[in-house]
């Protein structure tokens, strides 16, 4: 076979620090937009960044050259440097560590795609910390629930 071809899809999902609700409606068209840029900058292909106060949801066409771990490190650093440049929030705006991440076949690319698209809708509904969990069973990815999220001592899960 002379060239690669793929079809990779993901889903990546991260939350703001301590899940503090700082992602304001009056910016955060600009970071997702951003973070948009980012991707597509690093050769991949964004499908749909959204997300609501404080976790954000990427879709991401991905190729087999590039790690994953390194596109999502670069849009988290770079989109907190913009955000705190920008001052948008009091003090030094974080995301948590670490992300979650989901494939998915083509045939799922429609339901995805509006599923990320209604993200106040739906949070309306449900915590980020029930659907994030949710995220994990679905996949059948092992965890310990003690260390899925940064927590502000006192905070329960």
């Amino acid at each position: 076979m002379a060239g690669t071809y793929s079809q990779v899809l993901i889903q990546v999902v991260f939350s703001v620090k301590f899940r503090e609700r700082l992602l304001r409606k009056d910016f955060r068209e600009h970071v997702f937009k951003y973070m948009a840029g980012i991707i597509n900058e690093k050769g991949q292909k964004t499908i749909i960044v959204n997300g609501v106060e404080d976790h954000v949801h990427c879709l991401i066409g991905i190729k087999p050259s590039m790690a994953i771990s390194d596109l999502v490190r670069d849009i988290k650093n770079n989109s907190s440097k913009f955000i705190n440049d920008n001052g948008w929030v009091k003090g030094k705006f974080q995301w948590q560590e670490g992300y979650g991440v989901f494939s998915y076949s083509y045939s799922e690319l429609e339901r995805v795609y509006r599923y990320i698209e209604n993200q106040e809708a739906h949070h309306a509904r449900k915590t980020f910390q029930k659907e994030y969990l949710d995220f994990l069973e679905q996949f059948y990815v092992d965890y310990k629930p003690e260390y899925v999220f940064d927590l502000i001592a006192g905070q329960k899960q």
